[in-house]
């Protein structure tokens, strides 16, 4: 059971803008130690037919938007923080790859209803502030889904090694995950960590129909689609 000054700190981190300036802050050395796709979203990215649009959201440095860039018409990265939006751009230019980078909010996408065809959301939804927001950027992903559209979700497990969780929990927990820099200071980061019933249960809640779902490397995953009552 956490202690105040243990909540204290999580709810000091959790609110939105200190995570802004946490990523940007941190941002060029994130993008150091993130040069590669995780094989969850290659092996997703092989198994789509592509289409016109796709949606990385959270892109960070855009390591995913390149791979994304292969497989459809246009790629779109979308993240709340400008600074690795920077760094996703300096990619874009080095790599010889194309894609619209936007600015924006997961719970509150910056484009229409029915325009995004494969979609990518790893290693994000962990970083909102409360279920309902959690829950409310999936109902987003769900919205700007087309009616084929397909999209992988991802979010930290409770079966990851690096916590000691209650195999049988129910619900997950709130947490900080220290980044740590090359000078040595370590900079807090607020995360929500799933259990894989509960992480089901978000997607369910939030108009996305789960076609399969697994955890892998200690992150529970989702291949969703939108359903006909998605609001």
């Amino acid at each position: 059971m956490k202690d105040d000054q243990q909540q204290d700190t999580i709810d000091d981190h959790r609110q939105p803008a200190r995570l802004r300036a946490v990523y940007d802050d941190i941002a060029a050395h994130f993008s150091e130690t993130r040069a590669y796709p995780w094989p969850e979203v290659e092996t997703f990215l092989d198994s789509v037919s592509g289409g016109a649009v796709g949606l990385d959201l959270g892109c960070g440095n855009g390591r995913h938007t390149e791979l994304l860039d292969t497989v459809v018409k246009r790629a779109v990265g979308c993240d709340v923080s400008r600074g690795l939006l920077h760094e996703a751009m300096t990619k874009m230019t080095e790599n010889n790859w194309e894609g619209q980078l936007l600015h924006g909010n997961a719970a509150t996408l910056p484009l229409d209803a029915d325009t995004v065809d494969v979609g990518v959301y790893v290693a994000t939804l962990h970083h909102l502030p409360d279920k309902e927001t959690r829950v409310e950027s999936l109902r987003e992903l769900s919205r700007v889904l087309s009616a084929s559209g397909r999209a992988l979700v991802s979010a930290w497990s409770t079966a990851h090694d690096r916590f000691n969780a209650d195999a049988d929990a129910k619900t997950g927990f709130e947490t900080t995950v220290d980044w740590t820099l090359p000078g040595g200071e370590t900079v807090p980061r607020f995360y929500y960590i799933y259990t894989p019933t509960e992480f089901e249960r978000d997607l369910e809640a939030s108009g996305l129909a789960v076609d399969d779902s697994f955890v892998s490397s200690g992150n529970c995953y989702a291949t969703v689609r939108a359903t006909a009552n998605r609001q």
